[in-house]
Parts: C-alpha cells; structure tokens; sequence
C-alpha cells in the first residue's frame, strides 16, 4: 500500500508563475459567475509564491487586463510606466543609437511597465487565495499519475527527508497524491514533467525543435543622479561575436532599482563561451558602466527562457491535461515578453476546463483550449514573430536587416515561415575547431564572480537529498564533454554547479548541486542530453526577493 495520502480537486495546476496562477483565478472567476463550485489547488516548489520567478521585466499589461480589468484599483505592483526607449548596437569602444523611427514596433515600449514579475507573480498569489484557490508553496511536483487507460489523473508531491542515498531520515514525509479530472502544467521553461509528458504523448511530433537562451539578471540600486525611472534600453553586439545571437536589457524600475541583464541563445557554437562571463563583460561598456558608478549589487539570478516561438509549440493537450505558459514556449522572443502571453494561456485553458467540467467530462482532451488559442491575438501575436528568432540565427547584421524587412515592411505577415535547424545540444563544435575564450577577472564592484552571485541569490537546498541534477550515463561527462568539447558544462552553468575535479591523473565530474539557481540551462545544452534535470524537495534553490 503506498504510504501517499491523496486529495481530490476538480483542477490540479503545477507551477504558481503567472500562467499557472492565471489558469487558477480564471477558473474561480468563472465559477462564481456561474454560481457553480469548482475545486482549484496550485502548487509550486519554491519556498514562497515568487521565489523562483526571474524576468526582465518589462510587462505588457494586456493579459493582466482581461484577467482584472480593475487591476489598477486593486492595486497591482505595475507603477512604473516606460518613459523611452533606446536601442544600442555595440562596438567594444563605442555605441551607435538606433533611431526611434528605425525601431520596428517589437521594441518600443510604450505603455508598458517596468516592473519585478516576482512582485506581481506575489500579488496574483494573493488574488488567488482571496478567490479561494488552495495554494501550496514548498511542495515540488515530482511524478505524474495516470489512470489504468493511460490518462494523466494527477500528480504526486515529492517525499520530503530523503537522504542521499534513498534511505528514510528523521525528517521524512512522504508526498501527497494530489488527483484531479485535468491537470493543468505551468513549470515554466523546460518543465521536467512537461517534458516527460511530451515524450509519452509524443507532443513534438511535426513539430519544430523548440530553442531557448539563458537570460541572467542582476538587480541594482544606483545612485540618485544615474536614476531615470522607466528608461529601457536594450543592446546587442559587443561583448558576443556577430555570429552569436544575444543581447542586453537594462530597465529602470522605480526607488532607484535599475535590473539589468544579459540574454545568449543557446544554440551557440563555442564551447568556450561563457554567458556569465560575457553579461559581466557587458557592464564594463563605456555606454553602461556608468550607470552603476556609485551604485551597489542586490540581487542575481538565471533562468533559461523559450525562445522557439509559433513553429516550436508543442500540441497542448493531452488526455487529462494541458501545457501553459513557457512549459509549453508562450514567449515572443522578439519582444523578449512572455507575461502577458503565459496569463493569456492560463485563461484560454481555464475556460477550456470550466466548459468540459461544466459538461461532466473529465480527463478527456481539451480541445478547445488550442482552437481558441488559434482565434486568439495571442496566436496572431506570435503569428507576426514567427520568423524572428530564425532571421537571427543568420548572425546579428543580417538578421537585423532581415528582421527589419520582415516586421516593417511585412508586418510579420510574410508568406513564409521559417523553421529552426537544430536543437541547442547540437550546435557545439569540438574544442578543436575554436579558440579559447579570455575574460578579465571580476573587480568585485561592477563585476562578480559566479560563487559570491549565488550567494545574493539566496540559493539554498537540503544538503541530505538525493542529486536533482542526475546523469543518465555517469561517463560521459569525461569520456565526452572533456575529451571533445572540453566540459562546456562548467562555462554555460551560470551558478558553478560542474567542475571537473582531477585527482591524481584521473579526471571527474563534481556536481556541486547546493549552488544549482533552477535555470535548467544543463538539461537544454548538454550536447549529448545526458544530464537531467528533476525537480529537488519542496522548497529548495533560489529565494528572490523581487526579480
């Protein structure tokens, strides 16, 4: 007999970002319009709703919109709105300002707000509670349940006082066997039940690879003088190569706190570089340095984001579930936004699970959840950005101009789609065929070092666990990695998780997992997939206070 108590709910959602959440408040929403009870749970690894959230960010408000239209009386954390926007292109001395004019509309700002999405993310928690959305933070979703017949009819909450080797301690409790007639999955990008599901239901047949960059983030307070609320500015070029798709935000929020970052796609083919190294190379920029002259570090943190766009979204449903949000790659790359669009997603499959339920249909498909989402302005939205990310895998002055021609000459609406050629993992050349990349050495005052950022990103996991990091085959890393592309694990972590650790004449590979910040960078660019991301006991890795 399995130890796991079990709860019933109408809808079970994994993952309390804003997708998720959206889905939540939605269903309850509809519920009380229609006098009807519908039972909603969320739960979310992260200690606290928000913990895990990192973005940006700039936020659209429209999804946020539909899902309050009051969401100014109710007082939403978005106060700051956008007062300009510059564009950069970089050279390692010098800058050259796109004219406002030449801007193609994916990169103007106006009416928008700069914002912490982990603040607004709390503030949707809230929302959801006050509806009466059982929420549970600290509870990782580790398995999904599935009837005799195949269909998904839950999930199981991870066992909590696991040591490292399997065995029970005193702290132990099992999970919880949370069953529902949908399972709505919200983990954001690269979900690690997402990406079981779409394997068992075989989600990605005809459809593109999806591709992804790893943003990292630093949030600042700068000094009185440097402050210009709700300045945007946005870079790219220097410090990456033209071939190397990447660039830079640097947004102004409000108290003085600017959050600046850098993006690098992932499909990137030297196993040299080093996204950390390149983001604080970045900041020394004589057009950003001072910025921050006089100004002290906060925060920092990483997340890999989706980036593949239309072409690259897997089928959405499946029998007693759907994907949402980044779990399924609701993100317009070109905009670098996904807000708007994860909380639009929630809602589309809300209403999707409300009329099935409404129906007394459960763990079916829900199929109209995608047939809406086709008619939505969510699909005519990634409809016009569909060949963005395509244009600038062509290198950055091509695919500037290509992207030019496409978003203002076509409106997004040329006669073709493009598609994606690789996924991330197949892009490194072997070490051989590139030269070694030089970075300076952090000063420890506009530049940092990978281990003391960590720290500020208040990172934390119970050291007696089993390794969520795992290794399908524990060779491979040597006789691989090393020996081919010289270990590009310990340069594309952005947080020190891999070091190649040689004693005596024999090389290994240390996985240092307190350190691991959730990005799911690993689990995207290992070049042979052999690392594997799974979600560790409720509760551990970042703590962000507002990213």
């Amino acid at each position: 007999m399995s130890e796991r108590e079990s709860m019933e709910f109408d809808v079970v959602v994994v993952g309390a970002g804003p997708a998720g959440l959206a889905t939540a408040i939605r269903l309850k929403q509809l519920a009380q319009q229609n006098s009807r009870e519908v039972n909603v749970c969320v739960v979310e690894k992260g200690g606290e709703v928000g913990a895990h959230i990192l973005s940006g960010a700039v936020i659209d408000p429209r999804g946020l919109a539909e899902l309050f239209p009051d969401w100014k009386e109710r007082g939403a954390p978005l106060t700051q709105p956008v007062t300009e926007d510059r564009f950069l292109f970089l050279t390692e001395t010098g800058s050259f300002q796109v004219p406002g004019f030449a801007l193609p509309g994916c990169f103007t700002n106006h009416g928008y707000y700069t914002a912490s999405l982990g603040t607004l993310v709390r503030w949707l928690g809230q929302q959801a509670e006050a509806l009466g959305v059982d929420v549970y933070p600290g509870f990782a979703a580790q398995e999904v349940l599935y009837t005799e017949d195949g269909k998904v009819r839950g999930i199981a909450t991870g066992d909590m006082g696991i040591g490292k080797n399997g065995e029970k301690t005193a702290r132990y409790a099992p999970g919880m066997e949370l069953l529902a007639k949908y399972t709505v999955f919200a983990e954001g990008c690269r979900g690690h039940l997402g990406r079981q599901l779409e394997a068992r239901f075989k989600l990605r047949e005809g459809r593109g690879p999806q591709v992804y960059g790893i943003g990292l983030k630093e949030l600042w307070e700068v000094a009185p003088e440097k402050h210009v609320p709700g300045l945007v500015v946005h870079t790219a070029g220097w410090p990456l190569d033209s071939e190397t798709y990447g660039g830079s935000f640097l947004y102004h929020l409000d108290n003085r706190q600017v959050a600046v970052g850098f993006v690098v796609g992932l499909g990137y083919s030297n196993p040299y570089l080093h996204p950390f190294e390149e983001f604080q190379r970045y900041k020394t920029h004589p057009a950003i340095r001072d910025f921050f002259a006089g100004g002290r570090r906060l925060s920092y943190g990483a997340r890999a984001i989706t980036a593949g766009g239309l072409q690259s979204l897997p089928k959405l449903t499946f029998p007693g579930g759907v994907l949402v949000g980044d779990d399924a790659g609701f993100l317009n790359a070109s905009r670098i936004k996904g807000s708007h669009a994860a909380i639009k997603s929630g809602m589309l499959a809300a209403d999707a699970a409300f009329e099935a339920l409404g129906a007394g249909r459960s763990a079916d498909e829900l199929s109209a959840y995608p047939a809406a989402f086709e008619k939505s302005w969510l699909h005519e939205e990634l409809h016009r950005a569909r060949n963005f990310k395509p244009f600038m895998s062509k290198g950055l002055y091509t695919g500037a101009f290509l992207v030019g021609v496409d978003q203002m000459l076509f409106r997004g609406k040329a006669p073709w789609t493009l598609a994606h050629a690789h996924a991330d993992n197949e892009t490194l050349k072997p070490k051989t065929d590139v030269a070694p990349i030089a970075y300076p050495k952090p000063d420890g005052v506009l530049t940092f070092d990978r281990l003391s950022s960590v720290f500020v990103s208040n990172t934390n996991h119970e050291e007696d666990q089993p390794a969520h990091l795992t290794l399908k085959d524990p060779a491979v890393p040597i006789v691989v990695n090393l020996a081919v592309y010289d270990a590009p694990e310990t340069r594309y972590c952005p947080a020190g998780v891999y070091e190649i650790v040689r004693e005596g004449s024999e090389p290994r590979l240390q996985i240092n997992a307190q350190n691991c910040v959730h990005c799911k960078t690993c689990d995207i660019k290992d070049p042979t997939q052999n690392i594997v991301w799974i979600a560790p006991e409720g509760g551990g890795g970042p703590n962000y206070p507002n990213m």
